[in-house]
């Protein structure tokens, strides 16, 4: 494989997918064995709201290892055509990570093993975020990528060129699980031979919060301190009815039509995405150690480096407060996260009753805007 420095594009890689849907005769003909073991550990925890999905199911030849409640979905063509022919009875769907046609927790698991390897690092929060809406609380998740660092594209001899790969670390790779909302997540890495990188698989369960809605180019990056079970049931934050969070947003210009309490149009339209500090989910934010947010930071630090959004507003002052400046006060801060500056703001809860709906919009303007 050869470097690559212009991977970033689209979650959905065009020139890979062009690869693919070129060389899938080729692909097929490799006769890939299925990787029984994991495919029946995943099958064995699957739960039973739903079928369990092959996302990249490629040519097919995992869909039989996933037992008889199985959705293959692919964006190229080709090679469902190939998983068709060998699986006639499976429904098999055109459509790629991160545009899932899948209702909210619709599924009981979900399997995507070498192709988020194809999704560029930016990119990828937002897929598993999607995999995150579409799965049933405590469905699993199993992931097979490559380990390594940086990126690369299949060399001009190899049977499919032109293909894009992203490499992961085990820490990195459970650094954006664990932000998409999956808890009690395992890497393991197994080498395979000397012509291919070592497999980084790693396996998860869908958790009862909120996953990051994030991407690159974002002009702000909102963080809370934590989601209400509430908000995790519903999948969208502030969600409560005496939460301002949404009002003042919109009263501070900041809110695309369309976009009011849907994180996802938020960050398409408006170029605004959204975190937690804390990922678990609780009745109250009280609830939550200084280790928790302490660990919150130093996640959020990482996410930033990976995304650098042009700013970070902390709403509410508990989780500055405990991870990074105890006497920290609303405004923008000393310490960036990355390379982005973070401003910190009042809670918008209702029971902040100090502070005017007015403020908090004033607040958000000065976040969106420029440090100085």
């Amino acid at each position: 494989m050869g470097d690559v420095e212009d991977a970033e594009g689209d979650a959905l890689d065009r020139v890979t997918l062009a690869a693919y849907e070129a060389g899938a005769d080729t692909y097929a003909g490799r006769g890939t064995a299925p990787a029984a073991d994991r495919a029946a550990a995943l099958v064995g925890r699957r739960t039973p709201d739903g079928p369990i999905l092959d996302l990249g199911c490629g040519t097919g030849y995992d869909l039989g290892a996933l037992g008889p409640s199985v959705v293959g979905l692919d964006p190229a063509a080709a090679m469902l055509a190939h998983a068709r022919a060998d699986h006639p009875t499976v429904p098999l769907v055109r459509a790629a990570g991160g545009a899932l046609p899948l209702r909210p927790r619709s599924l009981g698991g979900a399997w995507a093993s070498k192709s988020l390897q194809h999704v560029p690092a930016v990119h990828l929060p937002l897929v598993l975020a999607d995999l995150h809406r579409s799965l049933a609380v405590d469905a699993p998740l199993s992931v097979r990528v490559f380990a390594g660092e940086g990126r690369a594209l299949s060399d001009p001899d190899d049977s499919l060129p032109g293909r894009r790969f992203t490499f992961w670390t085990a820490a990195e790779m459970a650094d954006l699980v664990t932000g998409a909302g999956f808890e009690a997540v395992q890497a393991t890495t197994a080498p395979v031979d000397d012509t291919h990188p070592p497999h980084l698989d790693l396996t998860a369960t869908r958790g009862r919060t909120l996953a990051d809605t994030v991407g690159p180019g974002m002009r702000l990056l909102v963080c809370g301190l934590n989601p209400s079970l509430h908000a995790a049931d519903a999948g969208v934050g502030y969600v409560g009815p005496g939460n301002r969070f949404w009002p003042a947003l919109a009263e501070a210009g900041l809110l695309p039509p369309g976009a009011d309490r849907d994180p996802w149009r938020l960050l398409a339209d408006g170029r605004i995405g959204m975190t937690d500090l804390v990922k678990r989910a609780t009745p109250r934010a009280s609830e939550l150690s200084t280790a928790e947010y302490r660990a919150g930071v130093d996640r959020l630090d990482r996410l930033c480096t990976l995304l650098a959004p042009a700013a970070v507003v902390l709403v509410g002052l508990a989780g500055w407060r405990a991870g990074v400046d105890r006497a920290a006060t609303p405004g923008w801060q000393a310490r960036p996260l990355g390379p982005s500056p973070v401003y910190v703001m009042p809670s918008t809860s209702g029971l902040n009753a100090g502070t005017s709906r007015a403020d908090l919009a004033a607040h958000l303007r000065l976040a969106a805007g420029s440090p100085g």
